[in-house]
């Protein structure tokens, strides 16, 4: 009996325009992918069904994705193929091929947005939420209400006229949401545009973890000292408004 064809697992191959090299920033963090040279062209292979699928790769412009077979390649769903895949390249995996790297750093000035292009983008995944941010003028009147067990599991602190919550379960109030990775605090919803880049800033501008990186969707962030950070009482939260009052 001749052997399903559903069944057989796809072998998979990319081209992209070497000028958009910039792109595939949104994979490199995908190891079982390798990447070659040719010329004008970057070729890639390795990718799994779902990869292929994913939409980090339906996103990128110019990026044409194959199916090899017995050395043709053939776009989705064709029956006559395109053209021949070129042998003899030389492959790479992808997170080596491509590194991330910063350039030197100003010790004086925190500043991550002017030294590297950091670029947030809506995430595919759900995170639970670690950190709550609200508007202290639109709370005062719910704080003193909030049970003493979810109080003691929180620790806050002041930024402006907002105040910073953290801690599992959140409190129940109004507020922008956030999640954490690597130190970093991420809107709800939203992840780096290059996956492995938390870490990287971590190791360059968080290194001791001595602080908390408050992101917004720009790209832009805010660094919060953990030392700041005090535990969450109806008492502590009367007493900041009253020396907000003194200013």
């Amino acid at each position: 009996m001749a052997e399903d064809p559903s069944k057989c697992i796809k072998e998979f191959r990319a081209e992209l325009p070497r000028v958009n090299e910039d792109v595939l920033g949104a994979v490199r963090d995908w190891k079982n992918v390798q990447i070659a040279v040719d010329e004008d062209t970057l070729w890639l292979k390795g990718f799994t069904a779902e990869q292929a699928e994913s939409p980090e790769i339906r996103q990128m412009l110019d990026f044409v994705l194959y199916e090899l077979r017995d050395g043709l390649l053939f776009k989705k769903e064709a029956l006559v193929p395109t053209k021949k895949m070129r042998t003899a390249l030389l492959w790479s995996p992808i997170h080596k091929a491509l590194p991330l790297t910063f350039p030197a750093s100003n010790q004086n000035y925190f500043g991550i947005e002017e030294k590297v292009q950091v670029r947030l983008k809506p995430g595919i995944e759900e995170h639970p939420a670690a950190a709550l941010l609200s508007i202290l003028s639109e709370i005062k009147e719910s704080i003193p209400a909030q049970p003493d067990f979810k109080l003691e599991k929180i620790e806050w602190t002041v930024i402006n006229d907002k105040a910073l919550f953290l801690g599992i379960p959140l409190l129940s109030l109004p507020g922008k949401t956030y999640w954490g990775k690597d130190g970093h605090l991420l809107p709800a919803g939203y992840d780096f545009e290059f996956k492995n880049l938390s870490s990287l800033l971590r190791q360059q501008y968080n290194k001791e973890s001595d602080k908390w990186l408050l992101w917004s969707e720009d790209g832009t962030c805010l660094p919060i000292k953990k030392e700041d950070l005090r535990p969450m009482s109806v008492s502590s939260f009367r007493l900041t408004e009253k020396t907000r009052e003194w200013i």
